[in-house]
This record gives C-alpha cells, structure tokens and sequence, in this order.
C-alpha cells in the first residue's frame, strides 16, 4: 500500500514539474496576442517604404498617391525603374496600384535602360510607350515626368524611344524639350484670350475615392500677370473653379493679405477666413497640402510660413511633405 501511494505521488510531482515546464516555454499570458500581433504590424509599417507616383484616377486625371516600394533609399535608379513599372498597365508593378487609380503607359512598353547622372535621369523606352490614343499622348509624358520628380534627387528627365531622344508626339504633333521637368505641366487646362502675357500657374486641389482624400495637380494658362501665388489662393478660394470633381477647403472669405518671398522662404499673411478653428488657430491640413504643393511646383523655395493678422500660426518645410 505505502509502495503504492510512494508511486502515485511521484507521479503527481512529476506531472506538476511538468505543466511547470511547459508553462515556462509557453507565453505566459495568450490573451496578449492582439499587443504581440500590434508589435508586429508597427514593425512592418516602419519597414516600408512609400514613394509618390501620379496615376490615373476615376476622373481621367492624373492624381498624387503613393505606392510601397523595395527600392534601398540610396538606389536612384531602382526607384525610378520600380515607379514606371507601376506606371506600365497590366505590368509587374500592377498590385501596388491603390483602389481607385490605374496605369497610363501602354502595357507592351519595354524599360531599356536608366541612366541616372547629376540630378538627370535618362530613361529609355521601347517604342510601345507611343501606342496610345491622341487624348492620352500628353498625358503619358506627363505621368512619367511628374512621378520620376517626386524622387527628391532627379530635377530633369530626358526620355529616349529606343534610344533617341523624344522630340515630338506623333499623334498630338507637339514638340518636346529634349530635357523635361514638371515646367511641362499637367491635367492642362487653357483659358485665354490673348497670346500676349500668358502666365502657367499649376494649382493643387482636393479629390476623393470612396473615404479617402487625395491631391490632384492641375496646371492653367491664364492672362493673368498677377504673382503666382495671389492666383492659387484664388483658385482654392472657389472663385474660378466650377470643376464639381475638384474640391478646395480653404474658405472662400479667406484673403491673402501680404506675400514675402526671398532667401528659399515664402511668407504668406492672411486674415483669420483660412482658420479651421478660431479659439484653437489650426489650419486644415487640406488647406496647407493644397497651397504647399502649389508653391512647390511655381516656386523654388524649402520653407513656407502660415501667418493670420501678423501672427505666426504654422510652419512647412516642402521636402517633408513630399
């Protein structure tokens, strides 16, 4: 009998060193898995790297989003070659494309080679890039140039069809810079009466898919000889723009009331219209995409400074929001 229960108790305490053990290797507590599983995707998001690209949205106009890439920072042409790969249609860089957008550049379209050399990529392509309807062949170049200048080191683009350099559209018949920058333009729209004292203004506005807001780049050929910027707030105040598919959020009482630009920054004053909250004193940060980005494609400065009635509100550094 004592034989007996000497051995069952031996069993019992091994059991318990047991389920000791196994407690031990096992995470102490499981119903931690959601904080593990956040660890993880946190993680993952500090490990990605998103790079702006301007594809086609439901509109036809060609919007500012952003596609995850694998390119190392450091890589110039890497980056460059996986950005025109999303921009090819039906391509391997096809799946990064987000909800709502698509590519522009016909799918046949062959990436030659990438050259990249002081601040100049050289990118060639094969003949395909040209097989596009008369409406899109603008459009294209367009595509390509403004999403290879989002790449904060690449200033100019020079863009060869199988290997010479693209002077002319076939179809459209307009004669190219053999170098290009986004001095070219996009989503064009031309109202003018005179071909004297035309001025290019591109203007950022605001659309939406589904929940989500994105940045659409519109540049206009206007008489109108006024500073560039005075012509933006305008724009996004609403007094010109009847475009139901184009949204601004600045305040249509919102005046600029005085503009200082020199020594790489930009001072803008206005009167408190441009206030999203007056006890508070923020400003939308619609409002400082729209008129930042604005300033970024007219302007050749790095800061931008956001002032109501002489007070200093709020600050941009335009590469940070790039």
């Amino acid at each position: 009998m004592l034989k007996k229960m000497s051995i069952k108790k031996i069993l019992v305490s091994t059991s318990a060193l047991f389920a000791l053990f196994l407690v031990y290797l096992i995470p102490k507590n499981k119903v931690n898995t959601l904080d593990n599983v956040k660890q993880e995707v946190e993680y993952v998001d500090k490990s990605v790297v998103t790079e702006e690209i301007y594809l086609l949205d439901s509109n036809n106009y060609l919007a500012r989003t952003k596609v995850a890439i694998s390119s190392k920072e450091t890589d110039i042409e890497a980056k460059a070659k996986e950005l025109i790969e999303v921009l090819i249609k039906d391509g391997i860089g096809e799946s990064k494309i987000p909800n709502g957008f698509k590519s522009i550049i016909p799918g046949d379209t062959k990436i030659l080679s990438i050259k990249y050399e002081n601040n100049i990529l050289k990118l060639n392509l094969s003949k395909e890039l040209l097989d596009v309807s008369e409406e899109d062949e603008e459009k294209v170049i367009e595509a390509i140039v403004y999403t290879l200048t989002t790449i904060k080191e690449i200033d100019k683009i020079i863009l060869y069809v199988d290997g010479d350099i693209l002077t002319k559209l076939p179809k459209t018949k307009l004669n190219l810079p053999s170098t290009l920058d986004r001095s070219f333009g996009i989503n064009k729209e031309y109202n003018i009466t005179s071909t004297k004292d035309i001025n290019q203004v591109t203007v950022y506005y605001v659309s939406k898919f589904n929940e989500n807001y994105y940045y659409v780049p519109v540049t206009k050929y206007v008489n109108d000889e006024r500073e560039k910027i005075k012509i933006v707030i305008d724009e996004l105040t609403g007094s010109t723009n009847y475009n139901s598919n184009l949204m601004s959020f600045l305040d249509n009482n919102t005046k600029l009331l005085s503009v200082n630009n020199g020594n790489d920054l930009m001072e803008l004053e206005f009167n408190n219209s441009i206030l999203n909250n007056l006890s508070t004193k923020e400003i939308l940060e619609e409002v400082i995409y729209t008129i930042c980005l604005s300033i970024d494609d007219n302007y050749d400065v790095e800061t931008v400074v956001f002032s109501v009635e002489e007070e200093e509100i709020y600050t941009s550094v335009l590469k940070e929001i790039k």
